[in-house]
Order: C-alpha cells, then sequence, then structure tokens
C-alpha cells in the first residue's frame, strides 16, 4: 500500500473463505504454518478463516523495545473483522461469540518451542453465549477451563501444575476417572477454582476484556521467540535469531463438541521407518493439546494401525468413516501438491473435517532416506532433490551400532515404538540431571512420565528418553525422531517416583544410575547393557549415497591413523586419508619408553640409538594404512606436538615412570621442566622439531618410504604425501622439503623400488596463508589444519573457549561457534588468499581441509565455493562429508 509515496509495511495477512492473501512461497514473511494455512486455503481445503501478523512485526518488535508497530493494532482489526464476516459471529459477543487460537509459526518448523493459546475470547460472559450457541454446557466450560489454563500459563507466567492439581483434587471429589467423566456442573466448579488460584497469585482477577486477552497472546507469542527452550533448539538447529517468528490468529473449530468431534495428528507417511502409509493418531470429544501432550492415550488413525498395535479402541477409519474417506483424500493431495511428506493437524467438529496444519515432517535419518528414494522412483522428485532433502549431519544417526538381535534381552517395561535406534545409559528422571551427567560423559537415559518444550536441553543430552504417557505424535516422540533419539513413549507399566528418584515395572525397582538399554524400534526398556552390532549401509542408504557420488566434485578423505579407523573409513567410502596424526603412534605403552629415552638424550647421537627403536614400530604402523588403503591417498603429518607432551608432569608420575622404565627420576623431571614452555601452542612444536632436531623427521620420512617400497613390492603402489606442520616461511619449507627428498631418494635406492610421492604443508597460520605463494615454490599441497587456523586467527583457545563463547553466542555476537563451523569472513578469507597466492606460483598445487571442519556440512560447502579438492574428516563423518560435497555442488 502506498502511503504519500512511500510503500507502507503490511503487517497482517488473511487467509480462509476460498482465498488468501499469501501462499506457500511466502515463508520468510509468513512463517511456515501461516504460509500452508494461506497456500490450503488458496487450494480450497477446509482451513477456517484467520490471519497472520508477519515475521516483521516480531523483528520490529525486539528492535523497538518490545513495542508494536504503530499500524499493526488497526491492521489486526480489519483482519478480525474479515473473519468474522466469514464465520458470522463476533469476537467478544456475548450472545454470539468468535474464538480464536493464537498460535507461533516461524519459517523453520521448531515443534514445542514456542507458545500457543487456545479458546482464546472465552469470558464469564462468553462462556454462556458458547453454551446456548453449542447446545452443551458441559463443552463450554471444558473450554473455558483450558482457556484459562493454558492462558495464565502461557501469558501470565503461572505454574500450570497448579491448575492440574485443582483438576486432579474436583476428579477425585466428583469420582471422575477421566476427564470426559465430569460434567457441565462439575467444569463450572473447576472454572471458579481455577479463577480463585489465578487472583490469588496474581493479585488480580483473570481477565475479562477480549481485547486484552488477544493482545496479551499476541505478545506471549513474540515473546516465546527468546525462550530459554527456543534459544536452545535455534542454536542446536542452526536456526538465526533473527528470523523472529510470525502469529496466526485463527477462528476455533471444537474437537470436544462429542461423539462425532475428535482431533488428531497425521503424517501421509510413516516418520520412523518412511513406509508410504497414512500414520497417525486422534482423539474423540478432545482438543489438540489432548493429543501432542501425551494427557489422554490416543487411538490410531486406521484399521491396520490399530490392529498392529493390539487396541481395542475403534480407529477413526472406522469410528468416523465418511470423514475419515475425506480426510484420507485430502491428505494425498497434500503430499502430491508439496511433494514431500506431510505432517498435518485437523479437526473434527460435528461431523466436519477442518485442516489447522500442514508442514513437511519431522522424520529420521532412516525414513528420509526411504522417502526420498521412494518420491524419486515414484518420479514426485528427481535424483537431485532427493539428494539434496536429506540433512546431511543427520546420517549420523545411521552410522552408530544398533541392538544385536541375538543379543539376551531382559525385559522391563514395554511401549510404544516412538522414534528407532537403541542406547544404553543410566536412567535420570529430571532434564537437570541429565544435561548434568551428559556433559561429564556419562550416556543416560531420560525417564519422565512425560516430556514438555521445557525438557528440551535434557532430551538433547539424553541418549535415549521413555515417557509414561503419551503417543507416537506426542512431544518426547516428535523431538526426539527430529534429533535422532531413540524413544519409546506410552510405556504404561511404568511407575515413576521423581522424588524417589526411581521407577518400578513388573514388580522390580529401577533407581537413578541404573543401567537400561531403550530399543526404540521395538518400543521396549530392557535392564542392563545389550550388545551392539555394528551398522549395515545398504538398501536407501547405498541407493542415494551412489547418487551423491556421481554429482560430487570434492573427494572425501578420512582423519585416520590406525588400521581399525583406516577400515572404518573405507567402508564409509573415503578416498583416502587426509590426515594421519603420527604422534598417536609414539603414545602406545610399548614405544613411549623409547620415544622418551630420545627426549631424554643428551646428543644427537643417543637421540638416533633411541629412534632406531622407533623406527620398525612406525614402519609396521604404515605398512598397515597403505595396505589398507590399497592405492589410494595416504597423507601423513610428521611429529607435530610439543617433546614435553611425552613426558610425565608431576614428580609422582615421574616416579612412577623411572620405576616402571629404569629411567633416571631426576633426569626425567630436569628434563620436563627444562621442555615447559608458557604457551606451547605457539612454542617448539611442528616442522620446528624437524628444524631443532632432523633426525626425527629423518627416521619418520624413512620408516614411511620403508614401508611404501615394501607394500609397492608385493603389489599396489601406494599414494605417499608427507605433510609438514606449522610451516609459516618458504625457507622453512625448503628445509623440509631438502630433508625428505634426500631420505626417500636414499630408500628408494637401498630398495630399488621408485615411488611416485608428494610433500606438502599444513597451512595453519595466518603467516602460511599470507606467504603462500612463497611456500608453494616447494609444497605441492596445502593441507589447511582449521583447528589451529581458527585458534590462531581469533587467538581463542579452542580448549578453554567453553568458558566464554556461550555468552558470545547468547548475545549474537557469533552466530556460530567458530570451532564447530568455520569463519567465513576471516579464516575463510585466509583460505582464499593462500589458495590464490599458492595458485599463483604452482598451478596444480593440490588443497583440502584436515580440520574438525571437515565434517561440517557448512564449512564443506564452503571448502566447494573456494574450489578446494578434498575435505578430511574423521571416519564416521565421511558419509556426511560426501552427501554435504553432493549439496555443495548441486548448489
Amino acid at each position: 500500500m502506498l502511503v504519500e509515496g512511500k510503500l507502507e509495511t503490511r503487517w497482517v495477512y488473511s487467509f480462509g473463505g476460498g482465498g488468501a492473501d499469501g501462499d506457500a512461497s511466502m515463508k520468510n514473511l509468513l512463517g511456515g504454518k501461516g504460509a500452508n494455512l494461506a497456500e490450503m486455503s488458496a487450494l480450497g481445503l477446509p482451513v477456517p478463516p484467520g490471519f497472520t501478523i508477519t515475521t516483521e512485526a516480531c523483528t520490529h518488535y525486539y528492535q523497538n523495545g518490545r513495542a508494536y508497530p504503530p499500524a499493526l493494532q488497526g491492521d489486526v482489526k480489519a483482519a478480525l473483522a474479515k473473519v468474522e464476516a466469514i464465520t458470522g459471529k463476533t469476537f467478544g459477543d456475548p450472545a454470539n461469540p468468535l474464538l480464536v487460537s493464537v498460535r507461533s509459526g516461524a519459517r523453520a518448523s521448531m515443534p514445542g518451542m514456542m507458545d500457543t493459546v487456545l479458546n482464546l475470547g472465552l469470558n464469564d460472559e462468553t462462556v454462556q453465549g458458547l453454551a446456548r450457541l453449542s447446545g452443551d454446557e458441559r463443552f463450554a466450560f471444558d473450554s473455558y477451563r483450558r482457556f484459562i489454563q493454558m492462558y495464565s500459563n502461557v501469558v501470565l507466567g503461572l505454574d500450570h501444575h497448579m491448575f492440574e492439581e485443582i483438576l486432579d483434587d474436583a476428579k477425585d471429589r466428583f469420582g471422575a476417572y477421566v476427564d470426559t467423566d465430569l460434567s457441565a456442573e462439575d467444569w463450572r466448579v473447576v472454572v471458579g477454582e481455577y479463577k480463585q488460584a489465578v487472583e490469588r497469585d496474581l493479585g488480580k482477577p483473570f481477565p475479562q476484556d477480549v481485547q486484552d486477552q488477544l493482545w496479551g497472546a499476541v505478545g506471549a507469542v513474540f515473546t516465546s521467540w527468546m525462550n530459554d527452550r527456543a534459544k536452545f533448539y535455534r542454536r542446536m538447529h542452526d536456526i538465526p535469531e533473527s528470523w523472529g517468528t510470525a502469529v496466526n490468529v485463527q477462528s476455533m473449530v471444537f474437537g470436544n463438541m462429542g461423539a462425532t468431534s475428535a482431533t488428531g495428528v497425521a503424517f501421509t507417511r510413516n516418520p520412523s521407518t518412511g513406509e508410504a502409509r497414512l500414520y497417525g493418531e486422534f482423539l474423540i470429544n478432545a482438543q489438540g493439546e489432548d493429543v501432542v501432550a501425551g494427557i489422554r492415550t490416543p487411538q490410531s488413525l486406521t484399521q491396520i494401525a490399530r490392529e498392529e498395535m493390539g487396541d481395542e479402541s475403534p480407529s477413526m477409519e472406522e469410528a468416523l468413516p465418511e470423514v475419515f474417506a475425506q480426510f484420507k483424500a485430502v491428505v494425498e493431495r497434500l503430499e502430491r501438491h508439496y511433494r514431500d511428506m506431510q505432517d498435518i493437524e485437523f479437526t473434527v467438529e460435528r461431523g466436519v473435517l477442518y485442516m489447522l496444519q500442514t508442514r513437511n515432517g519431522k522424520r529420521t535419518a532412516k525414513a528420509a532416506l526411504k522417502v526420498a528414494v521412494d518420491m524419486a522412483a515414484e518420479g514426485l522428485i528427481t535424483q537431485n532433490e532427493a539428494i539434496a532433502r536429506i540433512d546431511p549431519a543427520s546420517l549420523d544417526q545411521l552410522l552408530h551400532p544398533t541392538l544385536d538381535p541375538n543379543a539376551e534381552r531382559d525385559l522391563v517395561a514395554s511401549g510404544l515404538p516412538a522414534s528407532p535406534g537403541a542406547a544404553t545409559g543410566k536412567v535420570v528422571f529430571t532434564s537437570e540431571e541429565a544435561e548434568r551427567l551428559g556433559s561429564a560423559g556419562d550416556a543416560v537415559i531420560l525417564v519422565r512420565d512425560e516430556t514438555s518444550p521445557e525438557d528440551i536441553h535434557g532430551m538433547h543430552a539424553a541418549r535415549g528418553i521413555v515417557t509414561a504417557r503419551g503417543g507416537m505424535t506426542s512431544h518426547a516422540a516428535v523431538v526426539a525422531r527430529g534429533m535422532g533419539r531413540p524413544c519409546v513413549s506410552g510405556a504404561g507399566e511404568l511407575h515413576i517416583d521423581q522424588k524417589a528418584g526411581l521407577f518400578r515395572a513388573r514388580g522390580r525397582t529401577f533407581k537413578a544410575g541404573d543401567i537400561v538399554t531403550v530399543d526404540g524400534s521395538k518400543g521396549e526398556i530392557l535392564a542392563g547393557a545389550v550388545k551392539m552390532i555394528e551398522p549395515e549401509l545398504t538398501g536407501d542408504f547405498a541407493t542415494l549415497m551412489g547418487w551423491a557420488d556421481q554429482v560430487r566434485r570434492l573427494k572425501v578423505r578420512a582423519n585416520a591413523e590406525t588400521p581399525l579407523d583406516a577400515k572404518t573409513a573405507r567402508q564409509f567410502g573415503a578416498e583416502g586419508i587426509g590426515l594421519c596424526r603420527t604422534e598417536h603412534m609414539f603414545f602406545d605403552e610399548d614405544r613411549i619408553a623409547a620415544v622418551r629415552e630420545m627426549i631424554l638424550a643428551d646428543d644427537e647421537a643417543g637421540r638416533r640409538a633411541a629412534l632406531a627403536k622407533i623406527l620398525p614400530m612406525q614402519r609396521d604402523d604404515f605398512e598397515q594404512l597403505f595396505t589398507i588403503m590399497a592405492g589410494l591417498p595416504v597423507t601423513i603429518r610428521l611429529l607435530d606436538p610439543p617433546l614435553h607432551e611425552f613426558l610425565p608432569q608431576t614428580e609422582e608420575d615421574v616416579r612412577a615412570v623411572a620405576e616402571a622404565t629404569g629411567l633416571d627420576a631426576a633426569k626425567l623431571l630436569r628434563r620436563a621442566q627444562e621442555l615447559h614452555e608458557t604457551n606451547p601452542m605457539l612454542g617448539h612444536r611442528g616442522c620446528r622439531l624437524g628444524v631443532s632436531y632432523p633426525e626425527i623427521y629423518e627416521m619418520q620420512v624413512r620408516a614411511i618410504f620403508e614401508a611404501a617400497t615394501a607394500v609397492a613390492s608385493k603389489g599396489e603402489a601406494p599414494t605417499v604425501e608427507i605433510m609438514h606442520p606449522l610451516v609459516t616461511k618458504g625457507e622453512e619449507m625448503d628445509y623440509l622439503r631438502a630433508l625428505t627428498d634426500r631420505v626417500a631418494e636414499t630408500v628408494m635406492a637401498e630398495t630399488g623400488v621408485k615411488l611416485a610421492y608428494q610433500v606438502g604443508a599444513m597451512i595453519e597460520l595466518p603467516r602460511a596463508c599470507l606467504r603462500a605463494d612463497d611456500l608453494a615454490k616447494s609444497a605441492e599441497f596445502f593441507s589447511f589444519g582449521t583447528n589451529d587456523l581458527t585458534q590462531t586467527t581469533f587467538g581463542i583457545s579452542r580448549d578453554d573457549s567453553g568458558r566464554f563463547l556461550n555468552a558470545y553466542l547468547d548475545k549474537g555476537i557469533f552466530d556460530k561457534d567458530p570451532f564447530v563451523s568455520l569463519d567465513r569472513d576471516g579464516v575463510g578469507d585466509l583460505i582464499r588468499i593462500a589458495a590464490e597466492r599458492g595458485r599463483r606460483t604452482r598451478p596444480n598445487v593440490k588443497m583440502g581441509i584436515c580440520g574438525e571442519h571437515g565434517g561440517d556440512p557448512a564449512s564443506i560447502a564452503f571448502c566447494e565455493e573456494v574450489g578446494l579438492d578434498y575435505v578430511s574428516c574423521s571416519p564416521y563423518r565421511v558419509p556426511i562429508a560426501r552427501l554435504a560435497a553432493a549439496q555443495a555442488a548441486l548448489r
């Protein structure tokens, strides 16, 4: 809209009545929920009318001291009038009241992390009008008590447990087993007690003005964007704080109006397995929060699912057959329209179906692979779209052991298989304890009656989750699937006593700290630790990874120095070793004594004598790696850490080592003190050791070439790459290159075996990036050690950064931890400079990264943009890197 020649910002978009102001392409402005409500309305689907307050209004709210845009109130009033016209009801009218829901809706799905208010517009007068209009006083007062409880918790900040205690007391007094047993008069009493509790706690009555209610709820949704659980979820899923949330105000439809009314949640395919059949739950005579909160045990949507679960309660297909047939047609249409598995919320009001939400459903990695591969086979999407559909990080769920089907199982209790996978850990009963023990390195299983959004941090810290209540679409199930945590929900056999720190099941008692195993695929809790087996990466995984390998340009190598790591890397599709840290081989018990003898030697002759003992051990290490990698490139980094790391540091340790090895204790302690450095990370380490003590690097190069020539004489010649760490100057690189060539030529002359090999530099200091043209005169490849390069660029110690980085993340100074995801602006610029200057001297210089960033999808995308040749990461992240490299190439 133009006002005085300026384009005025539009804050509100309407939907419903067969049309909409927006559509599915407007997620950034309307949020996912608002955009899809608009899209469904435009498709002519039965969507209750409403309007969306944009994410830009949320941004304005936070940028202006939590004040709304001046025009927003008028825009909302106009949009509300449209809803009134479509429904024929009036907001706040005692005789014919319009009730609304107020829900959040960010552009990225954040299930349960922000706030929702239902039945808004009820007060002491409109509840009477609702009772007259519906002809059901019980329904009206049930809706009113729900509104008071939800609004008091979300907007007024009162504890929801207070209301649950009042309700439990009332059910005991009235002899009611479940909520649906309470009469209209019973609900009147509960409403009165709720209002008394609010006034007692707040010192003022529950708000009766419907406009006050509406704006209180809008403010609560905006405020919930910055609550602790939402911030934690955003950080976990890399969702920027700047996106903000939209607010969706929608006319209420009621699933709690008797036996022909219902509410439910559905997925167009199974979100745990990806199987192409309708999956979900519903409840008759209920509202939406009853299903997801696990307050009542839901029923199956389909007859076949009910029979498989052994459930006696009728499915929706059996209880409401006509509505079910209409619902099935609608959800199939939505999946075809969006070309992805949909997560759908719906309500049936007196036999009439209404669609409340559709979004791309959260799913396990296994399900995501099956859905993508199946949809490509069905022609719904292309192979490249299938590749782009999978979150690379989610593959981690598939790369770890599962329960051995032949292992003995000591069954404690059964529930619903809410999220697949298996985990073993200590029982904990609170999210705080899960986080505390998890951060200390303990594996824990979080056991709760039910989870709520406040438990997000504990669920993230836990290896597995068990709830006594809730169904397959409860909060615990949805969040666990999204996180890749195994989950058993609705394990009603569990009787949990959180205060005593124990649970009982089948006559047995388990205390906090006891070990249990969760089998999320079968819905079972087992006593003790159960044997695991390695995963088989076949089927849909192999199919999709094959497609990914066809489109990616970047090679993917692994960081590995043991035969087990090398074999695992090959199994996961690694195309070589990008970083073999030779110092890890020095710490083995059978060779550390010789290393210490070398360090204690008084002269070069003494050092060479000790190194001669280490050489055959190193040669054997390299021979094994070359054999396993069978001709693929193996990049071996020569000794990097400072020598003092190989010596005992305390007097007690010195005495113990001296007794065990026969080395002189006084000399050991004196040498450790001599080698002590104020800042060892920037001290006598890396290639500086090779310059000071060339005999160390000479021994390592000899071991490498003796191993390589031995392997070559038996079969396929290895591809050897020798890397010098911490290089900063061209002269340094020239010296190290000459040392390497001299020893290599000597060994090849001795063995009569000629090998091609490359010598390169590990680039981990800013000066090395800036003078890469000098280094490239002698270095044939660069491998960016992004761990140290990040440390030296920021001047931040990675080992100490945990003490303060969270404050930087919370305050928005850092979007991401720079040690987890590469800093494109600073560290990235240095890599760009090094690539450009290195190629200027040596156009064909090979380049890759070998820090932890090599397995991070965002960092891999950067490597593709800069034109690096490969990334190297830990063996278990190789498939993640392969997929991320393919997605980067497709972009």
